[in-house]
């Protein structure tokens, strides 16, 4: 394609005026020939080519019984033996943060503390007085190194609140459980430099206020303390809003994701996905996780039972959200053993065991999965066993209920059979392995790390299945880079040779399934999408070059040059 039109050659989208070779047969809307397709169907893993009608598969085959479906107002797309797949599946992010981390500082590039203080220094010079400056992405442990005092692994405020000091800052850490606030920030929330004698319950309820050995706040709120700014920050508009939604859809399309499972939604954010829906502007289909942080808004879910293929099945409302401990990143993640990293450290129990038992029952009952966000080998034993409990309680209810297990990062080894064993879905993101594995084994150490950390092929062994992604903002929602991690088990530089614990990597077949069909039954949707197959819908990904037959170190080379939602064409790579 290099030097020439891809418009031209590569999607060549023509009206074919031929008369249909059986008399009498339907034509179809639309004709995908000519392809490398990888259909993810056990009973016909390849094909040439697709027909479609109406936004479904119809047909599958080879490019000579396909072109019986092409009649004169067909619209064919000539793929001239590129790859495609079924749709692409994200089955862990958060689909409004997404869009929304454009429209502040993104920090995930940031590579020392200097860096991100430029960046806000920069921000300072475009805002208004007293007005908030927000961004997302920063993690120390991926530095080169932190300038200045650390306190327990983190940076300290006073080079922020320099280069800030009239307008409150609060940046998110790139994992989402911690967040760094400026002085002014700490003095609107009425923090402050308090006495050890002073410290609020949320230092050790479900988070922590970092201090420094005289008891002042370092500028750094782990778990729920970040509440204690939050609460200060003004809601975005409708309007900044609308905006981020409209961001995250074109994102998607870009990174060739026709679906998006999105891990935790609000009341705020189900409206505006179902004012995007009835609009038209829906371009992504939206499967939404129902956050359990609004007690009020559960409850009201609870009565309403969930609400399943609205829009043509461009939007699903069916499962809930726990969020039950921190993540490693931030030291939050809980542990049955200490951090290795920090003396007497666990991490944090951010929701109480005893809620997540009682929203396990209560899904049962209505209808909903549960998704609960466990990343501490702790933190997992003790949802599978609030699961199991809820479970045995209502055995017949609980015979497909597909709970979730969003991102089962580390695993003690006597609980990894047990997913297999209870239907419980790992969603797991393959990407964190790449990104963390470097710097997770400080908080772990080796053994705990070989034993239950990013196991996929020790998971997939006990039978579960698998839901990969990205887990988007906290890593770029390229799927590609994903896969890449699936099947390396490296980082994005290629590191270390052979991979980390390469006995755990993913073979291409198991990381495509993970975001095709394996990613569609973790959401009850593999009767509808996942494979190409007649019957289910037409949303296909196209890439620049075979990811499955390409050699490993060229995989991240390849590009998403076309995606197809619902029969339609949604994007195409200039």
């Amino acid at each position: 394609m290099k030097n020439l039109c891809p418009i031209i050659l590569y999607i060549s989208l023509v009206i074919v005026g031929i008369s249909c070779k059986d008399a009498g047969h339907e034509v179809a809307d639309l004709v995908i020939k000519n392809g490398n397709i990888y259909t993810v169907n056990s009973a016909s893993p390849k094909a040439g080519a697709v027909a479609v009608t109406g936004g479904v598969i119809v047909d599958v085959g080879a490019n000579e019984t396909i072109d019986r479906w092409i009649g004169k107002d067909t619209e064919v797309i000539d793929l001239q033996g590129k790859t495609m797949t079924p749709g692409l599946i994200e089955g862990h992010g958060h689909f409004l943060g997404m869009g929304q981390a454009k429209l502040n500082l993104e920090l995930l590039d940031v590579t020392s503390y200097e860096q991100l203080a430029e960046r806000v220094a920069e921000a300072v010079e475009e805002a208004s007085p007293g007005e908030w400056i927000l961004g997302r992405g920063w993690h120390q442990s991926k530095w080169d190194s932190i300038s200045g005092t650390v306190v327990k692994g983190f940076q300290t405020h006073e080079m922020l609140s320099a280069v800030s000091p009239d307008n409150p800052v609060f940046l998110r850490h790139a994992s989402g459980h911690a967040g760094f606030a400026n002085a002014k920030a700490m003095e609107i929330a009425g923090v402050g430099l308090l006495a050890k004698e002073s410290l609020s319950k949320e230092d050790t309820h479900g988070g922590e206020i970092i201090r420094d050995e005289q008891g002042n706040p370092t500028g750094i709120f782990n778990e729920t303390a970040m509440g204690l700014i939050g609460k200060h920050i003004p809601d975005a508009d409708v309007g900044k809003d609308r905006r981020a939604m409209e961001l995250a859809i074109q994102e998607c399309l870009e990174n060739g994701i026709t679906s998006f499972q999105d891990a935790g939604a609000g009341r705020n954010q189900i409206k505006l996905a179902r004012d995007f829906l009835d609009e038209g502007k829906l371009r992504v289909r939206l499967w939404m996780m129902v956050s359990s942080r609004d007690t009020t808004l559960l409850n009201e879910w609870y009565a309403r039972g969930p609400e399943i293929g609205l829009g043509d099945n461009f939007l699903t409302i069916r499962a809930i959200k726990i969020h039950a401990d921190g993540a490693l990143g931030s030291r939050g993640a809980w542990l049955l053993a200490e951090y290795a990293d920090r003396s007497g450290h666990f991490g944090h129990e951010t929701t109480p065991m005893q809620f997540v038992y009682e929203v396990a029952k209560k899904g049962l009952k209505h209808g909903f999965q549960v998704c609960t966000h466990a990343i501490g080998d702790r933190t997992n034993r003790e949802v599978l066993d609030m699961y199991e409990k809820a479970f045995k309680e209502n055995p017949e209810a609980a015979r497909d209920a597909r709970y979730r297990i969003e991102h089962a990062q580390h695993l003690h080894p006597a609980d990894i059979p047990r997913f297999g064993e209870l239907g419980v879905i790992p969603a797991m993101q393959a990407i964190h392995m790449s990104s963390d594995r470097p710097w997770a084994i400080d908080r772990l150490g080796e053994k705990r790390i070989i034993d239950g950390a990013y196991v996929w092929q020790k998971l997939l062994q006990s039978g579960a299945v698998i839901v990969n992604g990205t887990d988007v903002p906290v890593e770029p929602i390229d799927p590609i880079a994903s896969f890449y991690a699936s099947i390396s088990r490296k980082t994005l530089k290629g590191e270390p040779e052979e991979g980390y614990e390469p006995d755990q990597k993913m073979t291409r077949a198991q990381a495509l399934k993970s975001y095709t069909l394996d990613a569609a039954y973790g959401a009850f949707e593999e009767n509808i999408k996942g494979s190409v197959e007649p019957g289910k819908v037409a949303d296909f990904t196209v890439y620049s070059q075979d990811l499955m037959q390409v050699p490993e170190n060229e995989v991240l080379e390849t590009r998403i040059d076309m995606t197809i939602v619902n029969g339609k064409i949604e994007y195409i790579r200039d």
